[in-house]
């Protein structure tokens, strides 16, 4: 029986996001989860999910010469929302609990990959994210969302693509990544 704390993940692990640990966590659950989110909020003129975005940025992080860890920890990096759906920038401001929730769980998730970054790694991995935040938006919506373009070295892939094909990539790419860490 399903406890009113717990989520049951798409491979039936019975998951506590406001308590989690480690052991349930499954590269699965994330990237079936992931492939099926729209990044921002659905406002997009197609379906973008979060798993093709976290592509991207490994790529990225990969075209700009950064570690397999680093390559690992930019996939990951939205991970917590497979468990707890995102809330967009501008409201996740003003949500203190919300925001305590993210930082534990995607730290749980760290710990789950084995995962650990320096200030320096965090800094990175959020211009990464920021980067194809900003190509995402400028492709798909049309905008600029910051007065400078950022860096980009890679080529980001902002087809709309099948989330099957996005769930089997994000699994390959980070059991990939994961033997080379």
């Amino acid at each position: 029986m399903k406890r009113p704390d717990q989520i049951i993940t798409y491979t039936g692990v019975r998951f506590a996001p406001l308590n989690p640990h480690a052991e349930g966590i499954r590269i699965a659950d994330i990237a079936h989860s992931l492939s099926l989110l729209c990044r921002a909020n659905g406002h997009f003129k197609q379906f973008f999910s979060v798993a093709q975005h976290s592509l991207n940025c490994a790529e990225e992080a990969g075209r700009r010469g950064l570690s397999k860890k680093m390559q690992l920890a930019c996939l990951l990096h939205d991970a917590s929302e497979a468990y707890i759906s995102d809330v967009t920038r501008p409201v996740k401001r003003d949500l203190p609990a919300y925001a305590a929730i993210e930082k534990r769980l995607q730290e749980c998730i760290w710990d789950a990959f084995r995962i650990s970054l320096t200030p320096e790694e965090t800094a990175q991995m959020g211009a990464v994210d920021d980067a194809m935040l900003y190509a995402e938006f400028e492709e798909l919506m049309g905008e600029r969302i910051f007065l400078e373009m950022p860096e980009i070295k890679s080529a980001p892939d902002l087809s709309e693509r099948d989330f099957r094909s996005v769930e089997s990539e994000y699994k390959a790419r980070c059991e990939a990544l994961m033997a080379d860490c």
